[in-house]
């Protein structure tokens, strides 16, 4: 039997996903009490600027007093879509003292201080989910949340920004250098008018830092994840990965050590193969790969940002926190971790891609050989090609094994060193594989 008395919503924030959460709650509300086993009433819309709520909102419902708002004792759920650090932690806090449960889309917060937000809402017996966190209406969240619990991940690799998605998508489909690209995804609304969030890797580095933590249940801030944007690869980068049989993205890569001791998490460029799932993932489309001990391997696909699939996650999230509240119980905490270390970028196995520009000369690629051995490098393929005359210079293409990210560095710099090497062009990693 479906309880009569409603379930009270605030909604602090009604911007682009705000506004379509509300507008979701009102247009399918049979639907959602269905699925909830009682109706859900947005009780207070908290914004900064009541002119700009859109038509459909009851104007009796809007306050400047978001405080306020999360503090009522009759409200049941807090939905915060406002972003950044504060007010939102404070807002949060303040709803969970006040006993709601808190469903959140704030990447940026839960980087920083989740644990702390994991331990505040268990103190007080009420939830805190945030699906819409990472990847929009991508379920992933929940998956390794609650069905990979059982299970052991040991890898989880992504394309989570649909900014830069579209900008290498456009490099690589059309040959436009890397300022066109931007340009034009600014244009279609894809970029911010500061676009650095997206193209300096902060968004992914926080939605890594979101995915590492409940992968293998310990703490990860966004200072742990190792960051690279995006703004130095080049359309010779781009083709030089094609040659190769790749393509080029921006990954956020988090994983658990062989030893199973540590746990690694970074974003940056890298070159992967076109036969790997994720090289297809075009436009601004996210996905992520994600490698489990028993489940095998996993891949999580669709639109990663965006006003109403953000909204769709959102409200998901509300459901589950909903159906909670009317059970009188609450979804699985993140009190309790496994601490384990999060490495350092020095530590990382992986392979590079470095293009080298030298003398054209007999003995060159003999003297680069023997800085690789000197510093424990191994090799996988090499490609020297001259120019137009040997006063150009050659060209030198070195992909190698896997090794320490340090031992990689401390031979890039080497290299940079030998009076026959006139310069570094490209160094990307290589993943993948």
């Amino acid at each position: 039997m479906m309880r009569t008395r409603p379930l009270k919503v605030a909604l602090l924030g009604c911007g682009v996903v705000g506004s379509e959460v509300a507008r979701i709650m009102t247009t399918h509300a049979e639907d959602l009490a269905a699925r909830i086993g009682a109706p859900v009433e947005l009780a207070g819309v908290a914004v900064r600027r009541p002119g700009r709520v859109r038509e459909g909102i009851a104007p009796e419902l809007v306050t400047t007093d978001a405080a306020a708002l999360a503090a009522r004792g009759d409200i049941d759920v807090a939905v915060e879509v406002i972003g950044g650090i504060e007010p939102a932690r404070t807002l949060i806090t303040t709803a969970f003292e006040h006993g709601a449960s808190v469903v959140t889309a704030n990447k940026a917060l839960l980087a920083e201080d989740g644990s702390t937000l994991h331990e505040a809402a268990e103190k007080h017996g009420v939830d805190l989910y945030y699906e819409a966190s990472v990847a929009a209406a991508i379920p992933l969240v929940r998956p390794l949340r609650e069905s990979l619990a059982g299970d052991k991940v040991n890898r989880v690799l992504g394309i989570v920004n649909g900014t830069t998605n579209f900008i290498l998508d456009r490099m690589e489909s059309t040959g436009a250098g890397y300022a066109e690209a931007l340009d034009e995804a600014t244009a279609l609304g894809y970029a911010e008018a500061d676009p650095t969030a997206d193209v300096e890797g902060f968004d992914a580095a926080a939605k890594a830092a979101i995915l590492a933590g409940i992968a293998f249940h310990t703490r990860v801030r966004l200072d742990d994840v190792h960051r690279e944007g995006l703004t130095e690869v080049s359309a010779s980068d781009i083709a030089s990965a094609r040659r190769m049989g790749c393509t080029v993205k921006l990954l956020a890569i988090c994983e658990r050590a062989a030893d199973g001791r540590s746990v690694t998490a970074r974003v940056h460029p890298a070159m992967i193969p076109l036969s790997h799932p994720l090289a297809s993932v075009r436009e601004a489309y996210n996905a992520v790969f994600v490698e489990a001990e028993a489940a095998g391997r996993l891949m999580f696909y669709g639109p990663g940002a965006g006003g109403a699939p953000t909204a769709s996650a959102v409200v998901g999230d509300l459901v589950a926190a909903c159906r909670n509240r009317l059970g009188g119980s609450t979804g699985p905490g993140e009190s309790a971790y496994a601490q384990l270390p999060v490495s350092p970028m020095g530590e990382v196995v992986t392979r590079y891609h470095i293009s080298l520009d030298v003398a054209d000369k007999p003995g060159v690629l003999a003297q680069c050989a023997t800085v690789f051995a000197e510093h424990g490098v191994s090799i996988d393929t090499v490609r020297q090609q001259g120019k137009d005359s040997p006063e150009d210079g050659a060209s030198l293409v070195v992909v190698t094994h896997r090794a320490p990210d340090a031992a990689l560095s401390a031979t890039v710099e080497a290299l940079r060193g030998l009076d026959t090497v006139r310069g570094v062009a490209s160094i990307m990693r290589v993943e993948g594989e």
